[in-house]
């Protein structure tokens, strides 16, 4: 008989196996390998940093920071617009949703729920105060 760890080890290798995981390891390597992104990506962090910085000067100046903000906002919108970034961000919550759907029906079957039945799409707000019940 498999304790719960070795079926843990189990579930990882089916989580590996199942295309989402492929697909999201696919577009990060994309991602990863787009020069131009990356680049993109540097620049936006440095004028983000120059922006953090600026803004937290004693004095301020209110045309750097807003000619930052312009710049940021624009590189910000060219790496969210790249076919490589748009592909990872599709992948990767296909990825998250899987993970969700995984971890709500371990929750759920940990606090006695049955894991046949369990709605693997529940979604928990971590705020109790807004609960109907797990149950």
């Amino acid at each position: 008989m498999m304790d719960v760890i070795e079926l843990t080890r189990e579930l990882g290798k089916a989580i590996q196996a199942d295309e989402r995981y492929s697909s999201y390891v696919r577009a990060r390597v994309a991602n990863d390998n787009d020069s131009e992104l990356q680049e993109m990506i540097e620049q936006f962090n440095r004028g983000r940093a120059s922006l953090n910085s600026e803004v937290s000067k004693p004095q301020r100046d209110e045309e750097k920071i807003e000619a930052l903000k312009t710049s940021v906002g624009e590189l910000y919108s060219k790496i969210m617009s790249n076919e490589h970034m748009t592909a990872y961000n599709d992948a990767k919550s296909e990825m998250d949703n899987l993970l969700r759907q995984i971890t709500t029906i371990i929750s759920m079957s940990a606090n006695g729920e049955d894991p046949d039945t369990c709605d693997a799409n529940y979604n928990c707000t971590g705020n109790c105060a807004s609960c109907g019940g797990c149950h």
